[in-house]
């Protein structure tokens, strides 16, 4: 009879334990994603695209490269790429340099390098971030070329 008392008694020490674990990874979590959405903000506020379109010069390979860099750098949502994007393509630069800017914008975090190396482990984030950026420069080319092919 005393070990099914002991037993509960374990469970539910487990059980606020556990919550304990919970809150308490999500406290370091929520300073490290307060961080982010801080500095993003920051970037979205200097980086604007006139700022961007005074990088460019008209040079593919080059205007790609840079595309990839910002967009790494300034990283967000699709959606706002989009918008982005267009306005940069407005403003005459190569298609080039904003399909680079916007495929690194959605899948390299240069921003988000801290937290990600946090939870999912340094190796691995830079790893990620490495391949999404070399890989943002070769979709961003191939889609162009086929986009001109098709045209």
């Amino acid at each position: 009879m005393k070990e099914g008392k002991n037993n509960n008694k374990d469970k539910q020490r487990n059980i606020f334990t556990s919550i304990y674990r919970a809150f308490k990874s999500f406290g370091t979590a929520f300073s490290v994603f307060l961080g982010i959405i801080l500095l993003l903000g920051l970037l979205r506020t200097y980086v604007t695209p006139q700022f961007i379109s005074t990088i460019f010069k008209g040079e593919i390979f080059l205007d790609t490269i840079l595309g990839s860099i910002f967009g790494s750098i300034s990283a967000g949502n699709p959606v706002t790429s989009y918008i982005i994007g267009g306005e940069l393509l407005k403003q005459g630069i190569s298609l080039f340099a904003v399909t680079a800017f916007m495929v690194a914008w959605v899948t390299v975090g240069i921003v988000q390098l801290p937290a990600e190396a946090a939870f999912l482990g340094k190796r691995f984030a830079i790893f990620r971030n490495l391949l999404s950026f070399i890989l943002s420069i070769i979709v961003a080319i191939g889609t162009v070329v086929m986009l001109q092919m098709i045209q």
